[in-house]
């Protein structure tokens, strides 16, 4: 008995054709078929079904044999869902003449495929695959199209085969088709060569998966390939998932040895390690300097940039004002705003103004906003020029002062707090998507560039902004160093602030707007690593709540509901926490609150994507940049309209973002994520009127003081924690963590 026979006896399976596409996303292959069942594991007392799974596009009547399981799914009833499907070759004249006709096979009609079926019979598709040629006996078929028909045959048979051959290994269906749709007809003779290419291609492929599948496919323990793929992947998850530039040779040593197990040693000695790494180094994938490993990208990004200010931290102001000249306009306005400066403030201002390079750092209510005003407005006092945007439209000139920031969000704070033009750094450098329209040769324009959240910033981006700053142009570069470091590797702000030659300027002083904030002086407690005696003593801006993490979610609940009903909005309201997954995580928050706020409802519409499901009037959160619209990581929006019945080309959904409505198609539903709850580094650079922030021993890994910093200042106007008292002193105990590896600010300190 075959193997594929006895699949039938253990595995649930049903056999049949696709009748009818439902809904199919060309990007990850999810489709909703009907299938008219011929054969079936289990008795059905239906003849047609839903299926649900991923696929390499069905056509329609093309037979399949699909293994997986019954689901009940609340809102569409009973549905099989596929784990791996095995495509049956058409058998009676009728199937293979509707195939060969279905639109696989360029040129070939129903007539044609009639005629073919007519002269070759039922084996039609072997003889054609064996001898292409056997199909120029019939009338007006050429050599050429003859084989034109049979490349597509085997272009077919090879993706279903590529398929079943990543099956083996314990891929699923989803992960399999992207394999698939990236390799083609190649899948498995690039994959039987070096299956460790899998963790550079394909997204979701890290070293233990691929190094499984070079196992199974016999590749030696001890091989270079192997030593080599795990070098990559310690080096590039180090950088994403610590922060690091590089690896010292220790710890690459270590990451390596950690992904290759306990005979790592005997395997590879360190003269083999050596060897291979010197060889990947010629073969420049990997920079190492004095046993620093570095990514190409990473090593030219942290030398780019440090190159960038050392030549801004060189240059001559183009025009150098006389210290009296710059306090005397301090005055001017002060007196036109009617307001006093604090010393601090007052030398912030002198020193970003008289630098080529300033970095302006401040905690929550220290005045950092009302100093890059002030900046603003003595510029254009000093230079006599105007900074109203309306004074430059339908002019070659550009508007001299630029301002952004990492975020949409934070970017449009910092517009508002100024009354000035402000965008994201992304926007500023012209991102198209996959490259920059600002760079070395062709910069940005003005003559005072203002950069704030510049903690966001990780080397690559840092990098790619420094290299677009004009000569001649001044920077200020503003912070506060206690948030979180960036997303990405390095820890710019950090860095460069360790550098003696850049001017800088620490405000500290809580002004007295901000002093009858209770989360203002719990921040600052926090800075000092302080947990304050009044934590549980409910204040007129603040509450904890103590609880348990099975309580969590319901106060978390009851807590939004009533801002709300108290005629707060959705964007006023943010629940922020540590991590995405488990009982108390923000998947789960957000399914809680949605329910509560926008449950199903028969009148409603709604798409679903996956695990997820939106209607009308949602609110997401954009999840990566969208240039052409333009969207940013980090904007949020509230769904504005759903078209159900939607085919893969329509738009599906759209979400209104402030004045811009976007539309999305089903395949581009994975670039949003619902919002009612997001994480603290996705809230970064954003305020809110009302912050919620569980703390509990369930974060423990993700509880550091610099996070819970960040999330309580987010907050505007009330905080609400709730969870657990330890938990929070614990965090607050817990300092930054290890230091990133980098060497920006030797780069930049070097010869001066």
């Amino acid at each position: 008995m075959s193997q594929s026979q006895l699949d039938l006896f253990t595995e649930s399976f049903v056999k049949g054709s696709f009748v009818q596409e439902i809904f199919y996303n060309e990007e990850n292959g999810y489709g909703v078929y009907l299938m008219q069942v011929t054969e079936a594991s289990d008795s059905l007392d239906e003849e047609e079904i839903t299926v649900v799974g991923h696929f390499l596009r069905p056509h329609e009547d093309e037979v399949y044999t699909c293994y997986g399981e019954w689901r009940e799914h609340p809102k569409f009833g009973r549905q099989y869902h596929v784990n791996r499907t095995k495509k049956e070759l058409p058998r009676s004249k009728e199937a293979i003449i509707k195939y060969l006709s279905s639109g696989l096979f360029e040129g070939v009609g129903k007539k044609t495929a009639e005629k073919i079926v007519e002269h070759l019979g039922t084996e039609t598709l072997e003889k054609i695959a064996v001898n292409p040629e056997v199909l120029t006996e019939i009338k007006g078929v050429t050599s050429a199209r003859a084989q034109k028909i049979a490349d597509s045959l085997h272009e077919h048979h090879a993706l279903e085969q590529a398929m079943v051959f990543l099956y083996q290994f314990g891929i699923g269906p989803a992960l399999a088709l992207k394999i698939v749709q990236t390799y083609k007809q190649q899948t498995i003779s690039l994959i039987k060569e070096n299956p460790y290419r899998l963790i550079d291609d394909i997204d979701g492929v890290g070293f233990r998966r691929a190094d499984e599948i070079a196992r199974q496919q016999g590749l030696s323990e001890d091989s270079p390939e192997r030593f080599q793929a795990a070098v990559m992947f310690a080096i590039k998850e180090s950088s994403l998932s610590q922060g690091h530039v590089y690896l010292t040779w220790d710890q690459l040593n270590d990451e390596v040895n950690e992904l290759l197990g306990e005979s790592a040693a005997e395997l590879f000695t360190d003269e083999e390690r050596k060897q291979s790494l010197a060889q990947m180094v010629d073969e420049e994938r990997v920079i190492n300097e004095e046993d620093r490993y570095y990514l190409p990208s990473l090593y030219y990004a942290e030398y780019g940039l440090a190159m960038r200010v050392k030549d801004l931290l060189e240059q001559e102001m183009e025009t150098d004002f006389p210290v009296a000249d710059l306090y005397r306009v301090v005055g001017e306005v002060e007196e036109e705003w009617n307001i006093s400066y604090a010393d601090r403030q007052r030398e912030a201002m002198i020193t970003a103004l008289s630098s080529p390079l300033m970095i302006l750092t401040g905690g929550p209510g220290t005045g950092k906003t009302t100093v890059i005003r002030g900046i603003c407005q003595m510029f254009a006092q000093l230079h006599e020029c105007s900074i109203n945007p309306n004074d430059y439209k339908g002019t070659e000139k550009p508007f001299p002062i630029r301002l952004a920031a990492p975020t949409g969000r934070a970017a449009k704070r910092m517009a508002e707090a100024t009354g000035l033009p402000a965008m994201t750094i992304h926007r500023l450098l012209g991102w198209k998507g996959d490259f920059f329209e600002h760079h070395a040769d062709a910069p940005i324009e003005g003559s005072l560039l203002i950069v704030d959240e510049v903690s966001m910033l990780d080397i690559w981006l840092a990098n790619q902004l420094f290299r677009a700053i004009p000569r001649g142009m001044q920077v200020i570069l503003v912070g506060d160093q206690d948030q979180l470091p960036s997303v990405g590797p390095g820890q710019v702000l950090h860095h460069l602030l360790q550098v003696k030659e850049i001017p800088r300027v620490e405000l500290t002083e809580i002004f007295r707007q901000a002093e009858g904030s209770s989360i203002i002086r719990l921040a600052h407690a926090l800075k000092n690593g302080e947990t304050p005696d009044d934590l549980l003593i409910p204040q007129s801006d603040r509450r904890f709540f103590p609880c348990k993490r099975d309580q969590a979610v319901s106060i978390i609940l009851q807590t939004v509901v009533n801002a709300i009903q108290k005629g707060y909005t959705l964007f006023d309201v943010q629940v922020l926490a540590p991590i995405y997954k488990g009982p108390a995580g923000v998947d789960r928050i957000n399914q809680e609150i949605q329910q509560a706020l926008n449950p199903r409802d028969p009148g409603k519409k709604e798409v679903s994507w996956g695990e997820w499901t939106f209607r009308l009037g949602d609110k997401v959160l954009q999840l990566v940049n969208h240039p052409e619209h333009p969207i940013y990581n980090g904007d949020m929006g509230i769904v504005s309209a759903i078209d159900e019945q939607a085919g893969p080309d329509r738009p599906a959904l759209w979400v209104q973002y402030d004045r811009l409505e976007v539309p999305y198609k089903k395949s581009q539903l994975n670039q949003i994520s619902l919002a009612y709850a997001c994480s603290v580094h996705k809230a970064q650079g954003s305020e809110f009127a009302i912050v919620v922030f569980p703390v509990l021993h369930a974060y423990r890994r993700m509880l550091k003081r610099n996070l819970i910093y960040t999330g309580i200042t987010r907050s505007k106007s009330y905080l609400i924690m709730c969870g657990e008292k330890d938990a929070f002193v614990e965090g607050i105990k817990h300092q930054k963590g290890e230091e990133r590896n980098s060497r920006l600010q030797d780069l930049i300190e070097e010869e001066w």
